[in-house]
């Protein structure tokens, strides 16, 4: 018979209590077993890697190319004012030198994002791979 069989009052049904005590233990188990067994598992692999005899080619440091543009729309390259036409000879002529010149990207902050994405994908779509972002620090207060 079933426990709390004394009390024949009582209707008898299935236990709809679901005792989670045992898969507590066995989870503190294996966390246990994990905590114990993960430094193993990161160890290092040791490989013998080949050596190369190759000579060291001279760097030569890129050149920087400042690109401004002013809150008005104005497009300054290296603080020389120039035209749309005159910005995609300079570009596609900086695209062929080696190693290519860095362009640092100097926009107001009221200048419209139009001009400044035009200005990245005439750098792109001429070849030009280095684009940085020249921002100027907080102020502090």
């Amino acid at each position: 018979m079933a426990f709390g069989s004394f009390n024949h009052h009582r209707n008898p049904g299935p236990m709809a209590d679901i005792n989670v005590t045992p898969m507590v233990d066995v989870m503190l188990v294996l966390l246990v077993i994990f905590i114990l067994a993960a430094p193993m598992f990161t160890g290092s692999v040791q490989l013998e890697l080949p050596k190369a005899q190759a000579a060291a080619t001279p760097s030569t440091p890129a050149a920087t190319v400042t690109l401004s543009i002013d809150g008005k729309g104005r497009i300054f390259w290296n603080n020389d004012p120039v035209g749309q036409e005159a910005l995609q000879a300079r570009l596609v002529d900086a695209a062929k030198l080696e190693p290519q010149p860095e362009l640092q990207l100097r926009a107001d902050k009221d200048t419209r994002y139009e001009i400044v994405a035009q200005v990245m994908a005439a750098a792109q779509s001429n070849g030009l791979t280095k684009l940085g972002f020249v921002t100027d620090p907080k102020e502090k207060k």
